[in-house]
C-alpha cells in the first residue's frame, strides 16, 4: 500500500549531535518499514586535478568492511535482515541508504556509524586495489564500451571550462584512478567522512525518542573534523556566449545530436521554470520535439530534453536526438532550433503548462510515496539548501510558475549561443576517432 503524503506536508523534526551530525526524522506508521539515508557533503566537485574519481571510488570502499564488519558484511547483514541498500555519487554529494523492516532500524544505524567511525581500521592495499578495479570496470561498461557512452563526459567537459569544479564527471579518468594511492584515500576519508560533514535522515515507522537514543549511542562518539575546504566556486556567466561543438566518430547505431544548454541553478524559481520548459519541449511522446521530429518530420527515432539540476553550478538542459533513416543532423538541428525559437517567442499554451505541471507533480509524489524517496529528499534539501523542511514547499513552487516565466527562461537560455553540441557519426565498425570541430569554449 502506498504511503500518502499528508496535505499539510511531512512531519519533520531536526536534531544536531555535539559532533555536528545533523539528524532529520520523519514519522510514518502506515507500514512497518524505515529508511536510513546518509548524505556526505562531498562529490566530484570537491576533487582536484590529477585525483578525479576519488569520491566515487570511496563510495565503493565504504562497502569493503570496517572495524567490526567484514568485507561485504554490510550487504550480508542488511539483506539478511530483509532490507535493501546501496550508495551513489554525484557532482555534489555521496549518499548511502538502507530500507529496513522497522524492527531492524537499529542495525542500519549501527552499520552506518561503524563505517563512519572505523573504516580506516579496515582500509588496506588489498581493498583499495580490489575496488579500484571494480570502478575501472564500471567505467568501461558504462562509458567507454557502450554506444554514446562518452556523451555525458564529453558534454560536461564542453559545458564547463577547464579547471571548473564540474568540468569532470564523478566516474573519474582511468589515469587518475590508477594514480590514486592508499594515503590519498585515507586523507579523503579523514577530510570528508566526518559527522559534521553529513546529514542523517530517518523516515518511517520509528519511535523518535528511541531513534535519537540509538543515533547518540552509535554516532555520538565519532569525532568531528575541521579540515574540509569549501568546493571551488562554480559560478559562471548565465550563457556560454558562443556555441561549442565537437564531432565524434564512433561505432554507434545511428547519427545523434546531443546538446547541453546552460540553465539556472537548482533551488531557484527560474530552474523550476526551465524544468517546465524542457518537460513541454522534450519529455515524452506528447512533447513538441517528439511530435515534430519523430511523428511529423520522421527524421528521428527518439527525441528527449531534460534538466540536470545542479546547485553549485549552472544546471544543464540535456537534449538527445537519435536520427532515423537517411535524415541528416543538419535537418534535425534546423528543426530543433525552429521549435525552440517558436517556443521562446510564443511560450507554452495553457494546456501544455497544465500538463507539464501535472507530470512533474506526479513524479514528485511518486518519489515521496516511498520512505526511501522521502529520506533522500530530506537529505538533499538539508545538504544543498540548508533546510530539510523546504521539501514541503518544492511542489507548490513549481505549480506557481507562470507561462510567461517559462517563455522567458526559454528565450534567455535555449539559444544556439548558449549550448555545447555533440554530433555522433557512425563509423560502421571501423576504429573510432574523435575530432574537435570547435574553438576553445568562450565562457570564462
Amino acid at each position: 500500500m502506498a504511503n500518502p503524503v499528508p496535505a499539510s506536508g511531512l512531519a519533520i523534526t531536526e536534531h544536531r549531535l555535539a559532533n555536528g551530525l545533523r539528524v532529520v526524522l520523519s514519522e510514518d506508521h502506515l507500514t512497518p518499514v524505515a529508511a536510513v539515508c546518509l548524505w556526505y557533503d562531498v562529490g566530484s566537485r570537491h576533487e582536484v586535478k590529477g585525483r578525479t574519481g576519488l569520491a566515487h571510488l570511496f563510495e565503493h570502499l565504504m562497502f569493503q568492511g570496517s572495524a567490526n564488519v567484514s568485507n561485504n558484511g554490510h550487504f550480508e547483514l542488511v539483506q539478511g535482515a530483509g532490507g535493501s541498500l546501496n550508495g551513489t555519487t554525484s557532482f555534489e554529494r555521496t549518499n548511502y541508504f538502507e530500507t529496513m523492516p522497522a524492527h531492524q532500524l537499529e542495525l542500519a544505524l549501527w552499520l552506518e556509524a561503524d563505517r563512519m567511525g572505523s573504516l580506516l581500521a579496515a582500509l588496506d592495499e588489498t581493498s583499495m586495489e580490489n575496488q579500484r578495479d571494480v570502478v575501472k570496470n564500471e567505467r568501461r561498461q558504462r562509458y567507454d564500451n557502450v554506444p554514446y557512452g562518452t556523451a555525458f563526459e564529453k558534454l560536461t567537459a564542453l559545458s564547463f571550462p577547464d579547471g571548473h569544479p564540474y568540468h569532470h564527471t564523478p566516474i573519474g579518468s582511468m589515469a587518475d584512478l590508477d594514480a590514486a594511492t592508499l594515503e590519498d584515500a585515507r586523507t579523503f576519508f579523514r577530510t570528508y567522512y566526518a559527522p559534521n560533514n553529513a546529514v542523517l535522515a530517518i523516515v518511517g515507522d520509528l519511535d523518535p525518542e528511541q531513534t535519537i537514543a540509538w543515533v547518540e549511542k552509535y554516532f555520538g562518539s565519532i569525532p568531528a573534523h575541521d579540515g574540509k575546504q569549501p568546493p571551488r566556486d562554480g559560478a559562471l556567466p548565465e550563457t556560454i556566449g558562443a556555441e561549442v561543438r565537437e564531432l565524434v566518430r564512433e561505432d554507434v547505431p545511428s547519427r545523434a545530436l546531443m546538446a547541453a544548454y546552460r540553465l539556472p541553478h537548482d533551488g531557484t524559481r527560474e530552474a523550476d521554470a526551465a524544468d517546465l520548459a524542457l518537460t513541454i519541449l522534450g519529455s515524452g511522446e506528447s512533447s513538441r520535439l517528439y511530435n515534430r521530429l519523430v511523428r511529423r518530420d520522421r527524421t528521428a527515432v527518439a527525441a528527449g530534453f531534460g534538466l540536470l539540476r545542479l546547485a553549485g553550478a549552472p544546471s544543464l538542459g540535456w537534449l538527445d536526438v537519435k536520427a532515423g533513416g537517411e535524415a541528416t543532423l543538419a535537418q534535425i538541428e534546423a528543426a530543433v532550433d525552429e521549435e525552440l525559437a517558436r517556443f521562446a517567442a510564443e511560450g507554452p499554451t495553457a494546456e501544455e503548462l497544465e500538463r507539464a505541471q501535472a507530470q512533474i507533480e506526479r513524479e514528485w509524489l511518486d518519489r515521496l510515496t516511498t520512505v526511501a524517496g522521502r529520506a533522500d529528499e530530506l537529505c538533499r534539501y538539508a545538504v544543498l539548501f540548508g533546510d530539510p523542511k523546504l521539501v514541503d514547499s518544492a511542489l507548490p513552487k513549481v505549480l506557481d510558475v507562470t507561462a510567461e516565466e517559462v517563455r522567458a527562461v526559454a528565450a534567455a537560455r535555449l539559444r544556439p549561443d548558449n549550448r555545447a553540441v555533440l554530433v555522433y557519426e557512425p563509423t560502421g565498425g571501423d576504429e573510432s576517432t574523435d575530432s574537435n570541430d570547435s574553438d576553445e569554449e568562450a565562457a570564462a
